[in-house]
């Protein structure tokens, strides 16, 4: 949009209108081509009300009238330089998503296609010669590995989506106003599947809270999926996996509790989107980013998510996130 149409279609907008400043306002956060334009608020409301009411609209900045003209340029100065670091800052985030996946992804892709390549290349050659239950166990691998790499690409895709999500103020503000009102019983399904696919369902204890969660159900649902797989993954069989939620009075309180190995202080201080914790000692399936994307996902609903963790003792993995507003 140019600026002499952007012009034309503010004064459209403002024209006759009573609230023109919230209606031009919104527009503008509306249409993708003028949604990241920084705004300034030039009223004559110059108290706290007049300027909440004014960051409410989506303002960037409030400039109290009357001012004066090296006010205005300073304040303009100040909006550009701050949206010249968001954009430096996408970039960074941008490039290093880039240097991640192009150095991850073809390995962690390979490891589980060439099982379905392999044992794909016996069925087809050599059928008319196996037994049944060779083919019953090579057709098993073979589906391991399709959901292996099912989660794969699932978990790539979506840490790409949230590294993008969280350079975009507007995303960001939507995001956090989404929540899930009756969460216990979506933990509860995502849980009991995940135990039932490690075949430990006895071992899953729920102490569940019936406590709205800040987060849609989709990004409460991965949360749960990967740090209750996570505890399943790193404990034995036998070993109780504790789900808990509760309301804390400054907080919604996701934790996720078992008594597997452990990690040492160094491993939870090295938690990154690619780390595998002790691959020489231990064969795990993934490619270690499912910690890393709960993580990330707390943070961007406002929150944090921390690892209490001793070799040998177990380890509690626990999501706070800010109590929902108000609806």
């Amino acid at each position: 949009m140019s600026a002499e149409s952007l012009c034309h279609y503010l004064r459209a907008k403002v024209s006759g209108a009573p609230h023109g400043d919230k209606r031009a306002l919104f527009a503008l956060r509306n249409e993708a081509t003028t949604a990241t334009i920084p705004f300034i608020l030039m009223t004559g409301l110059a108290d706290n009300a007049g300027m909440r009411h004014g960051m409410e609209l989506g303002a960037d900045d409030y400039l109290p009238k009357p001012f004066t003209i090296e006010g205005l340029y300073a304040a303009v100065d100040a909006r550009l330089r701050k949206a010249a670091t968001v954009r430096a800052e996408a970039e960074r985030r941008l490039a290093d998503l880039r240097d991640n996946i192009s150095m991850m992804l073809p390995h962690e892709l390979r490891t589980p296609l060439n099982g379905i390549l392999a044992y794909g290349e016996i069925l087809t050659a050599d059928a008319a010669t196996l037994q049944p239950a060779e083919i019953a166990d090579m057709g098993q691998v073979i589906y391991q590995s399709g959901r292996r790499l099912e989660r794969l690409i699932e978990n790539f895709l979506i840490f790409a989506q949230i590294e993008l999500l969280s350079t975009d103020p507007q995303k960001m503000h939507s995001l956090r106003r989404k929540q899930t009102a009756l969460p216990a019983r979506l933990i509860q399904e995502h849980a009991r599947k995940q135990a039932e696919e490690a075949a430990r369902a006895d071992d899953l204890r729920l102490e569940l809270s019936e406590t709205p969660v800040p987060m849609s159900e989709d990004y409460l649902s991965k949360v749960v999926d990967e740090l209750v797989q996570n505890a399943l993954k790193f404990s034995e069989s036998g070993g109780t996996v504790l789900v808990e939620l509760s309301q804390a009075p400054d907080a919604v309180v996701l934790s996720v509790s078992d008594h597997g190995r452990g990690f040492s202080t160094e491993h939870i201080s090295r938690v990154g989107a690619y780390m595998q914790f002790d691959r020489t000692l231990h064969e795990q399936q993934g490619s270690g980013l499912g910690l890393t994307i709960a993580r990330r996902l707390t943070e961007l609903h406002g929150g944090t998510l921390t690892i209490q963790s001793r070799k040998g003792s177990g380890t509690t993995v626990v999501a706070r996130l800010p109590n929902a507003p108000a609806k």
